[in-house]
């Protein structure tokens, strides 16, 4: 490749607004988009390949050896030539996919990503920023407790994170009804204050140290409540109530993490999304888990924040 270029690969059904938000788009292969120069905030991106690069291979086996000598793991990503990707595949060591338990570290180990480009040629790259094989996050799933299935954000968003609320500490889940995000965050033995119109589902607001006030989210003072550890929120709302509500908080202090859902209703409001990513601190993702809505994280840097007890310090990624 005559130019430095970055992969950014998007999730199903979201590549517009991945390539509006890249704005300079060179190439497309399927939902895999590449722009000059290196790796950029792309929020849209579930996954983005560093420095990839472009193979001429004339088998299979001259495929795998090629792929071999760069690293040891690899992981295909297909939008054409679908047997091929199986057939190398099936020639590079196996790597591990299994779901991940929540509450331990997502896999620490080096994971490239390639796609067949011709029967030919082939593009690599050795390091990508998401852990998971195309950026899809696989949780070992709680089926019958959580009362919806939006608990799978919060535990992406902090496996990602790299930090989880533990006993001690203080959440604020604003929006909370019915209680997924409750549900986790009370499940790491943190105290939970959920806030909403609506109240829990019994067998969340049942849980230990879960309390529910029944109120807006918008209508809640920082004061009212005081300092939080984690504050939460997959509220339902337009971007820009959601901005002035995290300003507040910002503003007062109180906050130590936020973790907020940023939903779109109708066309994707891509300059306030640039706003939530450019606050310092910020990250901005759309996880695997999420529909058309990114998640906003803001890590605060108080060493009293620890991981889950289960959590081990790192996790490798075994053969």
């Amino acid at each position: 490749m005559s130019e430095a270029l970055t992969g950014y690969l998007a999730a199903p059904g979201f590549e517009e607004d991945l390539a509006a938000e890249l704005g300079d788009v060179v190439a497309r292969h399927g939902r895999l988009l590449l722009a000059p120069g290196p790796a950029r905030p792309a929020a849209w991106a579930v996954n983005v390949w560093h420095d990839p690069v472009e193979l001429a291979v004339a088998s299979i086996g001259a495929a795998a050896r090629a792929l071999r000598a760069i690293q040891r793991n690899w992981w295909p990503y297909a939008f054409q030539l679908h047997r091929r990707t199986e057939l190398l595949a099936a020639a590079l060591p196996k790597v591990s996919a299994r779901p991940l338990v929540f509450g331990t570290a997502a896999p620490a180990a080096p994971l490239g990503s390639f796609v067949w480009l011709a029967p030919d040629r082939l593009l690599a790259a050795a390091r990508c920023s998401s852990p998971f094989p195309n950026g899809e996050a696989s949780f070992v799933e709680d089926r019958v407790t959580p009362p919806n299935r939006a608990y799978l954000k919060l535990w992406e968003a902090l496996t990602l994170a790299g930090r989880f609320p533990g006993p001690g500490q203080r959440c604020l889940d604003l929006g909370a009804s019915p209680g997924g995000w409750s549900w986790v965050l009370a499940s790491t033995g943190a105290e939970v204050i959920a806030i909403d119109k609506a109240p829990l589902a019994p067998a969340v607001a049942a849980l230990p140290g879960v309390s529910w006030r029944q109120g807006s989210a918008f209508a809640l003072e920082p004061a009212e409540i005081g300092p939080v550890d984690w504050l939460c929120c997959d509220v339902i709302c337009y971007p820009e109530r959601l901005w002035r509500l995290v300003e507040r908080w910002r503003e007062s202090g109180l906050v130590g993490n936020f973790v907020c859902t940023v939903k779109f209703q109708g066309e994707t409001d891509h300059a306030i999304a640039a706003r939530f990513r450019d606050l310092p601190g910020a990250r901005l993702h759309h996880l695997w888990h999420n529909k058309h809505e990114l998640t906003w994280i803001a890590l605060g840097t108080d060493p009293g924040t620890a991981p889950s007890p289960e959590s081990p310090p790192e996790a490798s990624r075994s053969p």
